[in-house]
């Protein structure tokens, strides 16, 4: 659930955190995404909760395995709503991860770099 922590820390102290990693966020909130409607709160929580683009960061990511699998249909509408909430490619990034990313510490530890690249707005030197 650190994804959403995350998430919940930058909508609720906007003056405290410049920028949130949700790695991995579980918005599905339980195993079941059938007739679940943890995800649409939500998203109406983010609609009305998210901070100020001109001055704040967010990177979500999501893999393909194991519970990850759950997250590309509801993170397709959390981006929506960050795109209606003036968020860009300055601001904010969504990494949809394939090829068996799985919700582990093994592959967060993978793309960890990720984030920390988006966040920090350093160039990648290594490519």
């Amino acid at each position: 659930m650190g994804g959403l922590i995350s998430m919940y820390a930058i909508c609720e102290y906007p003056k405290v955190f410049g920028g949130a990693a949700c790695i991995s966020t579980h918005w599905p909130g339980i195993v079941n995404i059938n007739n679940n409607p943890i995800p649409n709160a939500f998203l109406r929580y983010l609609q009305k909760h998210l901070p100020d683009p001109a001055t704040h960061r967010i990177y979500f990511d999501c893999g393909d395995a194991t519970l990850d699998s759950l997250y590309p249909p509801l993170q397709k509408k959390v981006d929506q709503v960050m795109k209606k909430k003036r968020f860009s490619s300055k601001n904010w990034m969504t990494s949809y991860l394939t090829g068996g990313v799985a919700h582990s510490e093994k592959d967060w530890n993978f793309r960890l770099h990720q984030p920390l690249v988006f966040m920090l707005g350093v160039a990648n030197k290594s490519k």
